[in-house]
């Protein structure tokens, strides 16, 4: 019920189109329910009235046809047409505003939420779910409320033609109502496991059509078909589960639907010979019984297509009920334009309740303007340190400073807009290289766009490619290399201008010389504002102000370089080793002499 009471929501705002479309529809589903009247009428008072001759019965019925193709033709096609377009209409907006407010939802998700859902599994929710609830508006707000009216009329006439006929043809609804509250209990679940079985393929696909050269270098073909035949069999025990009910459901409807016209044809065919009933009210009885039963059907089958829409409103209501993990405080304020201090008082952090710190205590004083490197052993908390900042993740003690504010208590979005962030592996978007500049300052003018590519020193290439700016760059950046990918992502935060610049990594997964060239463009970026730079090659990183060397989530060393190249600490063994690794000269693998 809490599901509906979500779902109206989304359908309150077109209540006034939804009871425009349901009365042009009782006008659509009234006209047939003259037919059998005119049939009694055409029989009883034409055919068989002995007081009128040969053509004044052709008279009457050329009048009868007339007045019927008027009602079908020229006014039941409108009127379809008009009932159709509105519900439609309906329909579609209904969805749009389901998606926008489910995109909007997905922006607020925190990183961790996506960290433990499948990519596929979410879009499945997105589109598959949200498509399959549509039904609850055309059939649940219409079309069942449609066919309610039309069996209400015609039992009303039945029961004027005839009522001890017209309840021996009712006779077997207790048993519809028996059979529903039965059969579609199990089908809900049914239709529940099917679309979570579907949504399991579409991660499954999403996963591995993105590490398809992952795949191919293991030449694991062959295992990855069996894996995806255990999924796509799971999907089909699940499917062909719902077929077999979903089939007996149909089947013993359809079986208990046929047991009334035999009825009527006995009872009715014994009160024309017996109780005077004429022929024409029977043949008109026989009509109407058809315009009981099919809207009944469609009903049982409403019921079916509910039952499915349902499942799947309860997946997209769950989905959009997910709680946010980051949320601005209520009392959040706006910062604008800051000089770019960071202050991190006695931190601590772990990603969950369950796993151990990864940051211990940590205090640290960032100065404005000043460049600032992070560096240590793997896993000892860098990277963790600087998702901190823009509140990609909160802390569970201490507290994180810019310029004196405290950032849980400002909102998130004038928090990051002072923030630029370059990693290792920097997503671009499909479409154009503008585009994917653009990103940085949305509404940029063209001038600025080609400023922040010849900063980024990314223009040349650019102006080499096929289109230029407009040239397509694929899924993912996939048809430039990955320092033209860097590039582009540099460029993008030289649009931004933020006041605190953010290096991940930036340069590690480059050649050495794709790295110096990177390196200059950084250098150039960095220039009067904060910067924090993770890296692992300490070579890139000698000329920063203050060297913070963080092991097991605290701080154990920190200076220039050559401050801590004179104490001998962690630092300076690690510096040296990586010195004397470059220095050594390795035969290359392809001279055979």
């Amino acid at each position: 019920m809490d599901n509906l009471k979500t779902y109206y929501q989304f359908v309150k705002p077109y209540r006034k189109l939804i009871l425009l479309t349901l009365f042009i529809g009782m006008i659509k589903f009234a006209i047939p329910l003259m037919m059998p009247l005119l049939m009694k009428y055409v029989v009883d008072d034409v055919l068989l009235a002995d007081t009128l001759s040969s053509a004044e019965k052709l008279e009457q019925l050329i009048t009868v046809v007339v007045i019927g193709l008027a009602l079908f033709v020229i006014v039941r096609g409108p009127v379809e047409y008009i009932r159709q377009y509105f519900a439609q209409l309906v329909t579609s907006k209904i969805l749009f505003d389901i998606r926008n407010k489910l995109y909007e939802h997905i922006q607020k998700l925190s990183i961790k939420y996506y960290q433990n859902r499948k990519v596929g599994e979410i879009i499945s929710r997105f589109i598959n779910d949200v498509e399959q609830t549509k039904s609850l508006v055309e059939i649940g707000l219409m079309n069942i409320w449609l066919d309610l009216f039309t069996l209400t009329i015609a039992l009303g006439i039945m029961f004027y033609l005839n009522w001890s006929l017209t309840l021996v043809a009712i006779m077997i609804l207790p048993l519809y109502a028996i059979a529903v509250k039965i059969l579609y209990k199990r089908l809900k679940v049914l239709t529940k496991n099917r679309s979570q079985a579907l949504a399991e393929i579409q991660a499954y696909l999403h996963e591995r059509i993105q590490g398809i050269p992952i795949i191919r270098s293991f030449t694991l073909e062959p295992h990855e078909m069996n894996q995806f035949k255990s999924k796509n069999r799971h999907f089909l025990k699940s499917a062909l589960a719902h077929t077999r009910w979903n089939a007996l459901t149909f089947s013993i409807i359809n079986t208990l639907t046929d047991i009334a016209p035999l009825l009527v044809i006995g009872y009715g065919g014994y009160l024309a010979i017996y109780e005077g009933l004429s022929i024409g009210a029977l043949v008109a009885f026989f009509g109407y019984l058809d315009r009981l039963y099919s809207p009944l059907r469609r009903l049982v089958n409403s019921s079916t297509v509910l039952t499915q829409s349902t499942a799947s409103l309860e997946r997209v209501i769950e989905f959009m009920s997910e709680p946010y993990d980051l949320q601005d405080a209520q009392d959040a304020y706006e910062i604008g334009h800051v000089k770019g201090k960071v202050e991190l008082r006695d931190v601590k952090f772990k990603y969950n309740k369950d796993t151990d710190w990864i940051l211990k205590q940590v205090s640290l004083t960032i100065e404005p303007g000043s460049t600032v490197a992070l560096v240590g052993a793997s896993g000892g908390g860098k990277s963790s340190l600087v998702s901190l900042l823009p509140r990609f993740y909160d802390i569970q003690s201490g507290s994180i400073h810019i310029d004196h504010h405290n950032i849980q208590q400002v909102t998130m979005q004038s928090l990051r807009k002072q923030m630029g962030m370059v990693l290792q592996d920097n997503i671009l978007f499909s479409g154009s290289v503008r585009d994917n500049i653009l990103l940085g300052k949305p509404g940029a003018t063209e001038e600025e766009v080609l400023q922040a590519a010849r900063l980024a020193s990314a223009h040349d290439f650019i102006t080499d490619l096929p289109q230029g700016y407009d040239t397509e760059i694929g899924e993912r950046g996939v048809k430039l290399s990955g320092g033209q990918k860097q590039r582009i992502s540099i460029a993008r935060v030289f649009l931004k201008n933020p006041s605190i610049l953010i290096l991940d990594e930036a340069t590690s997964a480059l050649d050495l010389e794709s790295e110096q060239q990177i390196q200059l463009s950084l250098r150039k970026l960095a220039e009067n504002r904060t910067t924090i730079v993770v890296a692992h090659r300490l070579s890139t990183i000698t000329h920063a102000d203050n060297i913070v060397y963080i092991q097991d989530g605290k701080i154990v060393e920190q200076g220039t370089h050559q401050q801590l190249m004179q104490q001998k600490g962690d630092y300076a063994k690690l510096y040296n080793l990586q010195n004397l690794n470059n220095d050594k000269r390795k035969p290359s693998v392809y001279n055979r002499s």
